[in-house]
């Protein structure tokens, strides 16, 4: 996969520790936050209608290698580059970056799912959705 996609998150206080380092689960929901930014850009959403159904992407794997502190006000650049779109299921990779310097690496994978009151199911990708994650 080619597509790239970057955004920029400055640290908020309430991110961090009494040391004034980031928590470790901020870098999960820093990774859903650049997800977003990239469906948004490519026209489409995590929770959208499409053809009459109601489309969610649950998470299914995700994790985390931290190998640096981030703390309270750092700017931190996210780069998340899709690293495959199979039949139902997309997984991207997010590098976190402070001044340049590579601090994280998290990896996730969702599941294209309709979504009906209660009711999820696993669905194929739609082409249309598939030809925008893919460029």
């Amino acid at each position: 996969m080619s597509i790239e996609f970057s955004i920029i998150h400055r640290v908020q206080f309430a991110e961090t520790d009494m040391a004034g380092i980031m928590h470790f689960s901020n870098f999960f929901k820093m990774m859903e936050e650049v997800e977003h930014a990239f469906f948004r850009s490519v026209g489409l959403s995590v929770s959208m209608q499409h053809d009459d159904i109601h489309i969610g992407w649950p998470r299914v794997s995700t994790s985390c290698d931290f190998t640096g502190p981030v703390r309270f006000e750092d700017e931190v650049e996210l780069k998340m580059r899709v690293v495959r779109v199979g039949g139902k299921s997309f997984t991207y990779e997010v590098d976190f970056f402070v001044k340049g310097r590579k601090v994280a690496t998290g990896k996730t994978t969702s599941v294209c799912c309709a979504v009906a009151d209660r009711d999820v199911k696993s669905i194929d990708i739609p082409a249309a959705i598939r030809a925008k994650l893919t460029g």
